[in-house]
């Protein structure tokens, strides 16, 4: 799920690697610690991205409603294997005004993945985290850079430096585990950038607390 919105990649395709700092079961406490995170860095050009899967109906057209400007994409199989039959021209997403409000339309689209990205920091991320509830769900904020400490032999890097709360997921970042909210520190991959990481969750009274996610 988390390769899904670039985070925590390959390290020999992107560089950049994802360390879990902060893991709790209240979501609100989450978004806090992230904020108090990403304060550290210079936030110029920052940008935030959101992604949550909507297995219902009543799912996506409340996502809609709370957030018009987002996109849907379906990830369900079999609708892909009917396309692919066909050979009909695929149409992979959506923009909420496009979307149908018939139940019997979008029902064999689920489950839905509904994105916005890019989005201006501290724009989307409070409507967001009270929406997602139970469901898998992912804010990102990049476009940031992390201070220098060049006693760590960490400079910053734009294209890597970020923060990301993945809500209801185990702790390996990859399964659905409802209550299980964890942030995560994005940096560019050095054989010094656990000890960075360290560094930047002490300054907020956190720690890294396991394996970096890929």
């Amino acid at each position: 799920m988390l390769a899904d919105v670039g985070v925590g990649q390959d390290a020999s395709m992107s560089n950049g690697v994802s360390y879990p700092v902060f893991r709790t079961s209240d979501s609100a406490a989450a978004l806090a610690t992230a904020r108090q995170l990403l304060a550290l860095g210079e936030r110029e050009y920052a940008q935030v991205s959101v992604d949550v899967e909507l297995c219902t109906v009543a799912e996506v057209m409340e996502l809609r409603r709370v957030l018009p400007d987002s996109w849907f994409r379906t990830e369900n199989e079999e609708f892909w294997a009917r396309k692919l039959d066909t050979q009909t021209v695929l149409r992979c997403d959506w923009h909420a005004a496009e979307l149908s409000e018939d139940t019997d339309s979008l029902a064999p689209l689920l489950p839905l993945w509904a994105s916005m990205v890019d989005q201006p920091v501290g724009g989307v991320e409070d409507a967001f985290a009270t929406l997602v509830g139970m469901r898998y769900g992912v804010i990102r904020w990049d476009q940031m850079i992390w201070p220098a400490v060049p006693e760590h032999g960490y400079d910053g890097r734009v294209e890597h430096d970020g923060v990301t709360l993945v809500f209801n997921c185990d702790d390996a970042g990859v399964e659905r585990q409802i209550g299980t909210h964890t942030v995560c520190v994005d940096v560019h991959k050095t054989r010094d950038s656990q000890k960075h990481t360290a560094w930047l969750a002490n300054q907020i009274g956190q720690a890294v607390i396991g394996s970096p996610y890929r």
